[in-house]
This record gives C-alpha cells, structure tokens and sequence, in this order.
C-alpha cells in the first residue's frame, strides 16, 4: 500500500470510529507516524492563540479536507501577515469572512492565484500546504518537507489536523532577536552545535554582529557565522577557531552566561591530500565515509544543493541512522604542508572551495609566489583533521588558459577559459586589463560565480571600464601562464 493509499484508509478508519489515538498516516516502517494526540495539541496550542477557531457546534473537524480559504485565515494569523488593500480577487466577495485573509496572501505571494482566481472552496494539497507554509515563512522547502513528512502523501488532500501540526510545528521557528541559548556541545575540534530557544534574526546571524555576541574564553572564538541546521527549529552549526583538547570553554552570548562545554580533540577524517595546481592542493573528504560538508546540509544552502542536501537529525544521524562528522565552514583554516627534507610551510584555505561541483574537497593554496616543486614529496598535516592518504608528490601542471573575456558592465567582465576546469580553481585568482595607453586596472574572482568555463570578475573599487575602449585582458601571476584576451565595454 502507498502513501497516498495508507493516508485515505486511516482518514477512512479515524471518521469512522472518531479521533481516538490513530496514526493519521504511516509514513515509512522507519518513522513514527503523526498521531492524533499530536494533531490535537497542535490544534489547542493555535486555538490558544486564537489562530484556529472551531465551527458552530464547537467541534474542530480535524480530519477534514482543508480549504484555501481556511488556509489562508490559519496562515495569516500564524505568521502575522496582513496587507491585500490593493488585490482583488475575481472570485472573492469583499465581505467575505476570508476576503481580507485572502488577499493579503496574494499580495505577499505566499499563496497563488490562476486568472486572478482564488478559488477559496478548492481542498488544499499537502504540496501546497508546504509550499504555502514555506514561503510564509520564509524558510528553505526542504525544512518544511521534513517537518511534513509523518503526513505527508503526493497528490493527496492535506486535512485540518495536518494544518494545524505544520502550522504549530512552523511558528517555533519564526526569528527573534531575543533568542537565547539552551545546550551547547561540541562536535568536533572545529564545530559547536547550539540549541537556541527561537532562531536567530538575520541580523544575528551576519558575521560582524555574531563576532561581537559569541564570547569564548582561552582564546577560542567563531570562525564563521553560525548556520540553521536544515531541519531544525533553532539548532545552529557554529564554527570555532581550534578548540584545545579537554579545554573548559565558557560562552557568553551577548553579554549573558549562555553555558560550558569541554573541547573536543576529535579531527576530521579526510581521505587524501593531492595537487590541483602548482600552488594549491585539496583534501578529500567523503560522504560514503559518514563526513559531511556543512554545506548540505544548512538551511541557508538546501536550496542550491539539489540531490547533495539533506537532513541530520539533533544525534547528528541521516533517515537511515547513519551518524556523520560535519566539516564547518573552512574560512581562516590553515593546514601545514612540508617538503621532504625541508621546512613546513603554512597554505591558507582558499574561500569557497570546500564543497563544490558535488565533491568535499577544500583547497588550500601556498603562500603568494610559491610553488610546489615538481619530483618532490610533499606532507600535509593538519591540527583539525586526519588524513588517511597525506602524502603527495609533486608535478608540473598546465596553468588555465583564458579563451576570451567580455565586459559585463562598467565594473564586471566575464572571463572564460579554453576548458572547463570542474571546480572553483577560478577562487582567490585576478586579471589584469590594460588599455591601449598602458593604463592598467585590476579585476578579481567574484567567489561562487563560476558557470562551467566562465567566471565573474569585479573590477577594484573605485573603478570601472570606460566605454568605447579595448582592454587586453592577461592573468595576474601564473595561474592561467600568459594567455590573454580582449574586450570592450
């Protein structure tokens, strides 16, 4: 029996005998379905806020079929969403109960219309009920499929106790810049995983702001801004700077005690470290060995990460019960790289190389005019990660090659190379244009703007191309040896 088949049999069952304590739907043999003591206090929480009202003889008709119209009352009051002066909807009466709920909807483009109709007496799907919930909140889809998924059937109706429970469910997760703190762990030598009691702002979360409201002791601090685990109401993935092994941390979160933790000494487990360039080398990691790049699986990224993102659950376990070590943002990492025979040499991460092109391989670049040297045997150490396979040796690899460059306005140029370099080798690399007096200007990877061959380059502040002039556009150090191409704007 499907999904769509075992949500209709036990909606059947539940009319039929009443509400009692049966599953509205079972999702998988794996999952605990949604039962009706959920449903019901879903239902009391939003009828304690006022949001669901019950019909005229008191009753709260769970199990119905939900109508756009209902949705869209239940909606606007969960989240506060008012406006809808201007809209007019073909087939809604200005004096209907739902006109004004309605509107301001359409308005906010969280619900639809087709031909201007609002088609109020339509039963929502469970589809729609995501997508409505979703943009309502604004929050990534795949964070509302998973609260969803103990009800959730394609193509099926979506009921009012469904309704209720993504609703309920939905609203503790709506930002406030009065979070605050309840658990602190630490996850590895890199990463914390922060409860909240609400998310934070988007305010809260930027890197300045958070800088100044995360406080360590000892010297640890956040590396990076923290990230929404996808999934979560208000769990967060916070980067640190390495934490001392066994180390007693305290926080201070914005001012206010907000807990302790004791440093974890795990590291990372990387599979191999090898060259990509004759200054920069990556290290693999690898999702079938059960690690994880942030990346996917964040709220922020869910969206752009397609088949790659999914959802770890508060034991850090996939719907399989498969528990994954999770590589935190690489901003500021360093690794140290020695030559056989030689002295160690410090490579800095280079930014948004860590997971991209669907691999886990962040890259590590040396410092500005060193190479590594061919024939040479080269380790890579690491004090926030193991490498199984650290060890490489050398050789001599052809730089990228610029094909031809185009202005893209007065302070962008799109730069596109002979081939396809399947990966972010454009990062951290510049171009230097020069006109025909030899007035030069300086343009620089925009990081993640990288379309198969062809990456954006944004012109130095304060300067920009000028119109009718023919630039010659050539790289800046070795990376792509001495190609070059012209443009004009």
């Amino acid at each position: 029996m499907n999904k769509y088949s075992k949500k209709l049999a036990v909606m059947t069952l539940a009319a039929a005998l009443g509400t009692g304590t049966l599953p509205l739907m079972a999702q998988s043999a794996a999952a605990a379905p949604l039962s009706a003591q959920a449903i019901q206090e879903a239902v009391n929480r939003l009828a304690d806020l006022q949001v669901m009202n019950g019909y005229e003889d008191g009753s709260m008709r769970e199990n119905n079929p939900i109508t756009r119209a209902e949705l869209a009352k239940l909606v606007s009051l969960a989240f506060g969403i008012q406006g809808g002066s201007g809209i007019s909807l073909a087939d809604v009466k200005p004096q209907a109960w739902y006109a004004d709920y309605a509107a301001g909807l359409v308005e906010q483009q969280v619900m639809e219309t087709a031909d201007g109709r609002f088609e109020p007496q339509a039963v929502v799907t469970d589809d729609e009920l995501i997508r409505t919930v979703t943009k309502a909140l604004k929050r990534d889809v795949k964070s509302v499929q998973y609260w969803a998924e103990d009800f959730y059937a394609q193509g099926s109706s979506a009921t009012r106790g469904e309704a209720a429970y993504l609703l309920s469910t939905a609203r503790e997760a709506i930002p406030s810049a009065d979070a605050r703190i309840v658990s602190i762990r630490a996850l590895n030598a890199i990463t914390l995983i922060v409860d909240f009691d609400k998310p934070l702002t988007v305010d809260n979360e930027a890197f300045v702001q958070a800088k100044e409201d995360f406080a360590f002791n000892d010297g640890l601090a956040i590396s990076n801004m923290p990230r929404l685990k996808t999934g979560s109401a208000a769990t967060y993935i916070v980067p640190t700077t390495v934490q001392k092994p066994g180390a007693a941390y305290t926080l201070t979160y914005k001012g206010q005690a907000a807990g302790t933790f004791t440093g974890n000494a795990a590291k990372l487990d990387m599979t191999e470290a090898r060259q990509v360039a004759n200054d920069t080398f990556e290290l693999e990691a690898l999702k079938a060995n059960g690690v994880v790049d942030y990346g996917y699986i964040i709220a922020a990224y869910s969206g752009g990460r397609g088949a790659n993102a999914f959802v770890l659950d508060e034991n850090d376990k996939d719907e399989n019960g498969k528990a994954y070590q999770i590589i935190s943002s690489g901003q500021a990492r360093e690794v140290t790289i020695t030559p056989e025979g030689g002295q160690p040499i410090i490579a800095k991460y280079v930014p948004f190389t860590q997971s991209t092109d669907g691999k886990q391989e962040p890259k590590f670049r040396l410092p500005e005019g060193e190479t590594l040297k061919p024939g040479v045997k080269y380790t890579v150490t690491s004090d926030w990660a193991r490498i199984a396979n650290p060890t490489f040796t050398a050789k001599e690899i052809a730089p990228l090659q610029i094909a031809g460059a185009e202005a893209v306005g007065e302070t962008s140029i799109q730069v596109v190379l002979a081939g396809d370099p399947g990966d972010e080798l454009f990062s951290g690399r510049s171009v230097q244009l020069t006109d025909g007096n030899g007035n030069r200007l300086t343009a620089t990877y925009r990081y993640s703007s990288r379309q198969g061959a062809t990456g954006v380059f944004d012109l130095a502040a304060g300067t920009k191309l000028t119109p009718g002039v023919a630039y010659t556009v050539a790289p800046v150090g070795d990376w792509a040896g001495q190609s070059q191409a012209e443009l004009k704007l």
